[in-house]
Formats: structure tokens, C-alpha cells, sequence
């Protein structure tokens, strides 16, 4: 990650965003329209997290771009920025040095089994829910963190491409319809449906718009 990132628009991370997941194409008219940009940049940012994660043939570019992404955090919470999604994003009440702490569990996810690295991924997924009730403007509910540990789980599998992996996340996917806000429960929704495939050893593929429909309206009712 470099400086002249901060050139491009916050425009050109949210398309990457929209390039893996085309669905929110259609998702996005059940969000509220003051709440969508944010929604928006919130999903690209946690999208290069897990890119960096788990993403990649070799693990230290992925592990040098954590560490930018802490420090980059950081700098948020003081009013600096140089990566352009803080132009969406960096106003938001979210306690911007705690997620950047909280990234420190991800280096040790990349390898393991599932059991171990979910237990690992606990801090992280706490932080993003206490993020992601900010961003919506609720209280964190109790069941947020466990779907979100399982959210972080199911795109780790995403990137590893693994069947077995996909359906012991599948085994334990939270039954709890009510938590997250309205856009975790779409997305959550749409990388199960994803998992689903994977698990069955098919091909990921993004959904049509009439079958997101009817999924993104379940996902907002709860």
C-alpha cells in the first residue's frame, strides 16, 4: 500500500467490492439511503482485510499490509488518512484504534484448523461488532459477535477454496436471525449461499437479482 493510493477515489475499492459481489447491485435498495455510502466503504474495507489475510499464494505481502492497515487506523482516529475509503468512513464514531489492535489476531489464521483459529478470531469479531453497531447507530446485540466470528470463518474458506472447510463453517453457522444490523444480515446471507456451493464443491457464483430479492428481504426482516 502506498501514498499514491490516497489519489484514487474511495470509488475505486468500493467497485472491487461490487466486482466480488454483484448482488449488492440489487441488496443495496433495502438499505436506507443516508446509511448506503458508508455501508458500502464498511464492506470494501473488511473485504482488503480479509484479502490480506488469507488472500495470496505467499503470506508476507498479505502480513505487510495488516501492518499498514493498523497503522493506517490509527492515523484515522487522528484526523489523518491516506487511504481514500477514510474519505467514507473516518468520521464514523468507530473506536478506530481498537479494530486496528484487534487485526493483530489475523497473521496467526492464515494455517490451522478450523476449532483453533475460530477460537483466535474472537477478539476480532467482537471489535467489528461493537464497529458495525456504530456504524448503524444500535446497540451491539449479544448474538453480533458470533456472527460475525462466523462471517470471518466463512471468507477465510472463500479463500481457500476448501470444501471441507466451507461445510465445518456451515455445521456451526449461527441460527440467531435477529442479530447484526441490516447490512451484515444481507452479506452474511449472501456469502452463506456462497459456502453452500463451495461446501457441495461447485463454484461460487453470484446470485441473479430475482433470487436476491427475496433473500435480502428475509435478511432485513430478521
Amino acid at each position: 500500500m502506498s501514498d499514491t493510493d490516497n489519489r484514487e477515489p474511495p470509488e475505486t475499492f468500493i467497485a472491487k467490492f461490487h466486482e466480488r459481489w454483484p448482488e449488492w447491485g440489487v441488496a443495496i435498495a433495502f438499505i436506507a439511503p443516508s446509511e448506503r455510502a458508508a455501508l458500502e466503504a464498511w464492506l470494501a474495507l473488511l473485504q482488503e482485510f480479509a484479502d490480506a489475510a488469507w488472500g495470496g499464494s505467499q503470506a508476507a505481502p498479505g502480513l505487510a499490509k495488516l501492518a499498514w492497515w493498523q497503522d493506517e487506523l490509527l492515523g484515522w482516529s487522528r484526523g489523518a488518512r491516506r487511504h481514500p475509503l477514510a474519505q467514507r468512513l473516518r468520521s464514523q464514531t468507530i473506536d478506530w484504534p481498537a479494530l486496528g489492535h484487534a487485526l493483530n489476531v489475523l497473521p496467526a489464521t492464515r494455517e490451522g484448523a478450523a476449532d483453533g483459529v475460530a477460537k483466535a478470531l474472537q477478539p476480532l469479531a467482537g471489535a467489528l461488532a461493537q464497529a458495525e453497531a456504530r456504524l448503524a447507530g444500535q446497540p451491539v446485540g449479544q448474538d453480533d459477535a458470533a456472527l460475525l466470528g462466523a462471517v470471518l470463518l466463512g471468507e477465510r474458506a472463500l479463500r481457500h477454496g476448501d470444501a471441507d472447510e466451507a461445510q465445518r463453517v456451515l455445521a456451526t453457522w449461527p441460527r440467531h436471525r435477529g442479530a447484526g444490523s441490516r447490512g451484515r444480515r444481507i452479506q452474511a446471507e449472501l456469502l452463506r449461499r456462497r459456502l453452500l456451493a463451495l461446501a457441495d464443491r461447485k463454484a461460487p457464483q453470484s446470485l441473479a437479482a430475482w433470487r436476491v430479492l427475496p433473500l435480502a428481504w428475509r435478511a432485513v426482516r430478521g
